[in-house]
């Protein structure tokens, strides 16, 4: 799920920084979050800095903010110069897998190939760990781009470029709540390192999230919401069921899955 390139540099002298800050909230939390979920150009962040990586999970949604309003920039210029609309849609996809590296692309296709492709949880999180990817993965990541591509272009029919923003903006926010509910599966990786974030952190980035949500589409945002976080939920409990915790691949895997529940809700309420 989390950025593998994250950029930092050392620790100025005289900084005073408290390396177990716990403060709520910080300044540094948003480019932080944008370190850590995309791989758009920032500036070197110190290395202390990322101490705060657990706690800056309430910024979350602002980065589905940001990689969302560049992919429907372009898709929106995309039909402007009159591209159909699977074809804007496609171009608007490809953005958003851009600026994220794939990262949660290949955590979907790493955590079905793992949770199908062993019997045992140790086999499970071996397999995940492998950076080849199976043939469980590779068809799930077809049919999951495919589904995408084709409501995104739904939406993009109907003109509502807000509703994908949404999408990308609360399809962030559940990644935080699965860090606190679920314990690491394995005492290492990028998702054992961050840590989890307090209650009160995940609640934060998705009580956030949901108000950017109704302020971009109104009350449509709810049952979209609703549905994102009951397909979240079932897959909390088949990773409690599979692996006894979350991974980063799991976590990834949960942005993907809500984004669809989300904006398959939208498409079948046009």
């Amino acid at each position: 799920m989390f950025n593998r390139s994250v950029r930092s540099n050392k620790t100025p002298k005289g900084a005073g920084v408290n390396k177990n800050d716990t403060k709520l909230f910080s300044a540094w939390d948003f480019p932080l979050s944008l370190v850590l979920l995309t791989r758009l150009p920032m500036p070197r962040l110190p290395e202390y800095l990322f101490a705060r990586q657990a706690n800056a999970a309430w910024a979350f949604p602002l980065v589905g903010l940001v990689v969302g309003a560049l992919a429907c920039a372009v898709g929106w210029t995309a039909g402007a110069f009159g591209l159909p609309a699977f074809a804007s849609a496609v171009l608007l996809v490809a953005v958003l897998v851009i600026t994220t590296g794939a990262m949660h692309e290949d955590g979907l296709a790493d955590m079905v190939d793992g949770f199908w492709g062993g019997f045992t949880t140790e086999r499970r999180l071996e397999i995940m760990k492998d950076s080849h990817i199976g043939a469980y993965g590779v068809l799930t990541l077809i049919f999951a781009q495919l589904v995408r591509v084709g409501l995104i272009a739904a939406l993009l029919s109907a003109n509502a470029f807000a509703g994908i923003l949404a999408a990308c903006i609360v399809s962030r926010a559940v990644m935080p709540i699965l860090m606190a509910a679920l314990p690491n599966a394995r005492n290492s990786g990028l998702s054992h390192s961050v840590g989890g974030p307090k209650a009160a952190t995940a609640t934060i980035g998705f009580g956030l999230a949901v108000i950017l949500s109704l302020l971009l589409i109104g009350p449509s945002t709810l049952m979209a919401t609703v549905f994102s976080a009951l397909i979240v939920g079932i897959l909390a409990l088949i990773a409690k069921a599979k692996i006894n915790g979350q991974t980063g691949d799991v976590l990834g895997a949960s942005q993907q899955l809500a984004e669809l529940a989300f904006l398959l809700a939208l498409v079948a309420a046009i």
